[in-house]
């Protein structure tokens, strides 16, 4: 499934991290929400791009963001 997809190199920008420490804020304690996983989140929100992940759970939290699941 991954070597199906194109992959591209997105840059942290200022609005992202503000979205990834909102998201630490309202998910750690609640969910266990970690920082790389926020961070991927708030990419992936502020692109307007799905998530693709093994641990559906990760982010099963976050109000928005389509996940894809896969099977590595």
């Amino acid at each position: 499934m991954l070597d199906k997809r194109s992959a591209r190199l997105l840059p942290v920008t200022e609005a992202i991290t503000l979205r990834t420490t909102e998201l630490m804020e309202s998910h750690t304690l609640s969910h266990g929400l970690q920082m790389g996983d926020a961070l991927i989140a708030a990419t992936a929100l502020d692109h307007g791009l799905p998530v693709l992940t093994a641990n559906v759970k990760h982010f099963s939290a976050v109000t928005g963001l389509t996940v894809e699941a896969f099977v590595p």
